[in-house]
């Protein structure tokens, strides 16, 4: 039998970026959050990556984050990774936030390009490096440039993957052969952070998926992944094709933590759809373009609520 064609897996290889459920005023909801963490982890999910962006991190305050990831670790109780986001363009803020995150007993920290700032690549290398250095803790980069104004470049990846405790990256990039070329020469696990490449991450050999339609297509999509590692491809393709239009609902009509709150709502598995603003709530138009997708998606039944 012939080898896994997916990548090394620090993380498992089914991830969703969480959400961070609010109440109808906008306060946190740690109830909601630890019902929909434990939803999560009994649909397909290995992993759960908190305060990332799908979660609203720059929005809640740093106490905010502290009580959602205790919140996220003690309902997942040790049957998933819990990789807790704290990056920011203040690195010392990040390293603060690393170290809080640490102390609320998660696994792994997900890192993000700092934003806005626009750092020449040395300070993109001295921010990643001296985040791994904060804690004990793995941690996973995000590179994202349409957010982020700054790529992470090649020689940057190379510089920062000797450190013992860099060991994955978050690909929002849409660049194929330049991250097959980084996993080659770095060893670094990549993971897709755009669901419309899911597959094609898997089949270029990453090792697994930080989704958002992962919030309601879990099990579909560990699934696919499976189906990869199998080498049933035509099994793959056919859950990708499937999955497509809630793909296309959730993550081109508008802010996707938007949109897959609607979507968990429509599902029955989320009681508020509400976010913090800048962001708005879906629309009624929105969420009733929404609705037939998930239906032709296989991730909703036809006529519910």
């Amino acid at each position: 039998m012939s080898s896994s064609p997916l990548g090394p897996a620090p993380f498992g290889r089914m991830l969703t970026a969480m959400v961070t459920p609010f109440t109808a005023d906008g306060e946190l909801d740690l109830d909601q959050a630890q019902r929909l963490a434990a939803h999560l982890v009994d649909h397909g999910h290995d992993g759960l990556v908190i305060l990332g962006t799908t979660g609203e991190a720059p929005t809640l305050a740093d106490s905010e984050d502290a009580k959602m990831l205790r919140a996220v670790v003690e309902a997942v109780d040790g049957r998933a990774v819990v990789v807790a986001g704290v990056g920011t363009n203040d690195s010392r803020h990040s390293i603060e936030l690393a170290k809080q995150a640490e102390k609320c007993a998660v696994d792994a920290l997900l890192v993000v390009t700092p934003y806005y700032n626009k750092p020449p690549q040395a300070g993109v290398a001295a921010h990643f490096l001296a985040l791994a250095d904060s804690t004990g803790l793995p941690v996973m980069l995000y590179d994202i440039p349409g957010r982020t104004g700054t790529r992470i470049a090649h020689d940057t990846f190379a510089r920062v993957a000797h450190h013992e405790r860099i060991v994955a990256v978050k690909d929002a990039t849409g660049d194929l052969s330049g991250g097959v070329r980084v996993m080659q020469e770095t060893g670094l696990a990549y993971y897709s952070g755009d669901d419309a490449l899911n597959l094609a991450w898997l089949t270029h050999g990453a090792s697994g998926l930080v989704s958002v339609v992962g919030h309601v297509a879990g099990d579909d999509y560990a699934a696919m992944i499976r189906a990869v590692d199998d080498g049933d491809l035509a099994r793959a393709l056919e859950i990708y094709r499937r999955l497509q239009p809630a793909v296309e609902a959730i993550m081109t009509r508008t802010q996707g933590a938007i949109m897959v709150k609607a979507a968990l709502s429509l599902q029955g598995v989320l009681d508020s759809r509400t976010v913090r603003p800048p962001l708005v709530e879906a629309t009624p138009a929105e969420i009733e373009g929404l609705r037939p997708d998930l239906v032709r998606s296989g991730l909703l039944e036809d006529g519910a609520v």
